[in-house]
Formats: C-alpha cells, structure tokens, sequence
C-alpha cells in the first residue's frame, strides 16, 4: 500500500478531466488499502473544485492566485511545506504549466525520483513503473521506481480513464501562511487570449490542420467544423510556426495533449512529434493528399484526397443531419 497526493488543476467550477483521471491513476497506484489525498490551492475566499475522495486539503492564501502564475514560487513553496506534513509515496500532477515549473523543484526539495510527460503508471510487485516518451517521441520508455523511494510523477491526459465524479467526504484546510517565502520577481502584466467553448485539452472531438492546407483559410472552415461538432479546433506545429494559427491551438510533444474521442486530422502527415499530442485519441481520421502519409498507419479511417473537396462536403453533410 502506497499514500498517493494528488495535485489538482485549480479550476473553480468542478474537478477537470485531468484531475479525475489522476484520481483513477492514484486509486491503482496506491494499491490495496492505499490512501488517496487529494490537494488544491486557492486565493483567499475563492472557491475550490469538489474531487471524489475522502480527504481534500484546501491550501488558502492570497499568495496563491493569479499573481503566482508568473514563477509559481508560492505553489512550490506550498505544496512542499504539505508534502513534508502529509510524507506521501507518490505525488501525481497532471501536465500544465503550473506542474512544468512546480513539479521538478518539489522533486528536488524533497530528494524524490522523478518521472515527466508520463503516459502511463502501474504498480508491480518491485515498484512502481512508468512509461514516458523518449527521443522526440519516437521511441517509449519504461523506467522502475522501487517501493520505499518518494517519487513526483506528471501524467498525460488519456493515461487513464477518469474516475467518477463526486465530492470530498472531508475537506480540511492547510495552513500555509507560514512556508510562504517572499518571491524574488513581480508579475506586471497578464495577457490571457479568450477561448470560447471547450478547452483543447477536454475537447471530445478535435478539428485540427496542418502544412498541407496551405495556409490560413482553411482554418475558418475548421473552426465552422469544429463548432458544429462541439468540438475544438487543434494544428500541427508547422501550421502554428508558419503563422497561420496561434500556438495556443498547437497539438504534439511541445504543445498540448489531447484524448478525444475523435481526432481529425486535415493536412497533417504524422510525424511523430505531432503524433505523441493525439495517439490516445480514441479514433483518428486523416484526410491527406499522400496516400503514404505515415498518419494512416495511426488513424482508424483515412481519405486520400484533397481538403478543399472533402472539408466543405463534410460540414454539409453534418448540417443536414444536426
């Protein structure tokens, strides 16, 4: 049996997807009669998202909000002074900015193992195993983390399914005030693009492009396409460098992981990089002039064709049936 921490995404409104899915991943983790904790921070008199378990700690305090997104040195600083009051096996963070930046430094205060960019984490009878992508994502690789070892692991989205939602049967509130060191920078300003509807990370369906449409048209018909789906509109890393979207959309190794449900692919060839963003989608459908496109060896259904004629006769088509 294994304690396993939890650190939640600080969203108000509920648990996300990648807080649940963690969830899931500290259930198996901590093994039979593990305990399960789960933790999240707050500005003071905020609200904090309920989580299906049976202690959350609520870690409240003014130096915790929008001012710390800047170096996070409160967070860390907060989810140290907890770990060594809690003295977790195992801390899980999801993959976000925050944990980037957070996640390593509590590692190294805490002289743990740690694992980034996981996607994958099962417990065996000598320890812990993850599985994490290696050389660009070409390759995978399992690394053993043995019992008795404190370890900080990030996961990817899509390492598990999420547990059910529910809430806490007890929450409790750490006090922090304490462990809080004054910052050495100060955040001026915070420049926040406004994306309506479903996060990229949380989209079911993903409508993204690539190289091969061209340039930045095409993307107004994805984003119709994406709309009528409810979905969310993705690219490749070459679309987004070539200025015809904002990196804000950019799907693969250096930009975001996504799992839907359903990925559609307009114009992408799959390299790996991009591919290590969208291979745990659930089902992939390529549209690509190249028949030997390296993405339909990776999608369940393929059309070897043009955009321009396939895109515009696909929105119809689910015009007629909505």
């Amino acid at each position: 049996m294994s304690n396993v921490l939890v650190i939640a995404e600080t969203i108000s409104h509920g648990a996300t997807p990648a807080t649940l899915e963690l969830i899931a991943a500290a259930k198996v983790l901590a093994g039979d009669n593990g305990n399960v904790i789960t933790a999240v921070t707050a500005s003071s008199g905020s609200d904090h998202p309920q989580v299906p378990v049976d202690t959350l700690y609520v870690l409240d305090n003014d130096a915790l909000g929008d001012s710390d997104s800047a170096t996070f040195d409160a967070a860390t600083d907060a989810f140290t002074a907890l770990s060594i009051n809690l003295k977790p096996d195992i801390i899980l963070f999801p993959r976000d900015d925050r944990s980037s930046v957070v996640a390593p430094r509590l590692a190294f205060r805490l002289n743990a193992a740690f694992a980034r960019e996981c996607t994958g984490a099962e417990r065996t009878a000598d320890g812990i195993v993850v599985t994490r992508p290696v050389y660009g994502g070409n390759a995978n690789a399992r690394f053993r983390i043995p019992f008795g070892a404190t370890c900080v692991i990030t996961l990817r989205p899509g390492a598990f399914e999420p547990a059910a939602n529910g809430t806490a049967s007890d929450t409790r509130n750490f006090d922090v005030s304490e462990s809080i060191r004054n910052s050495g920078s100060v955040l001026l300003r915070t420049v926040q693009e406004q994306q309506p509807g479903v996060r990229l990370e949380d989209a079911e369906i993903v409508v993204s492009g690539g190289r091969g449409l061209g340039g930045p048209e095409p993307f107004k018909l994805l984003g119709e396409l994406a709309e009528l789906l409810d979905g969310a509109l993705g690219a490749s890393r070459a679309a987004c460098d070539a200025g015809w979207i904002d990196h804000s959309h950019q799907v693969g190794l250096t930009g975001k992981t996504v799992s839907p449900k359903l990925y559609l692919a307009f114009g992408i060839s799959g390299a790996s990089q991009h591919m290590a963003g969208c291979s745990s989608a659930r089902n992939i459908v390529a549209v690509n002039t190249d028949p030997d496109a390296s993405i339909f060896g990776d999608a369940r259904f393929g059309v070897a064709g043009g955009w321009s004629k396939v895109l515009p006769a696909f929105i119809s088509t689910i015009r007629d049936i909505s």
